[in-house]
């Protein structure tokens, strides 16, 4: 039976925990893609097998950020930050899509360091770069 796509960016989905985001910062690796720096950490878990028990834990998360200094005006950081949201909810699925990825968390955290309001299509075909590095990065930690 085929799993139906959902294209949601739900409250389990985003990355909200200071001390989640902090560890990021600490301990996460990085990778950049013009105009996107994105933190994250991969970590298996072979420890968790039930699926009940996967069920209550989110395998992906993202959080996004733009950086106040190059866009004083809130309205321009938060649209940045709704164009980096809509990219995500819509890609995201490629990601979760992989055979493997269900023995994977994945904790992503997106910050925007451009320094000029980016379009929508150059924010979309971005992300769908980070996506398929992404991919990469989950197919070689096996």
């Amino acid at each position: 039976m085929e799993k139906k796509l959902r294209y949601t960016l739900g409250k389990t989905e985003r990355l909200k925990s200071r001390k989640q985001i902090e560890r990021l910062f600490a301990e996460g690796k990085t990778l950049s893609v013009f105009p996107f720096r994105v933190l994250y950490i991969l970590k298996k878990d072979d420890l968790i097998s039930d699926s009940d028990q996967r069920g209550t834990l989110p395998t992906l998360q993202a959080g996004f950020t733009v950086s106040s200094r190059h866009f004083k005006s809130a309205v321009k950081r938060n649209r940045i930050k709704r164009l980096m949201r809509e990219a995500w909810r819509l890609q995201k699925n490629k990601l979760q899509l992989l055979p493997d990825f269900h023995k994977i968390t994945l904790t992503l955290f997106f910050i925007y360091i451009g320094k000029e309001l980016p379009e929508y299509a150059l924010i979309y075909e971005k992300m769908t770069s980070v996506i398929k590095r992404l991919i990469k990065l989950t197919g070689e930690n096996r």
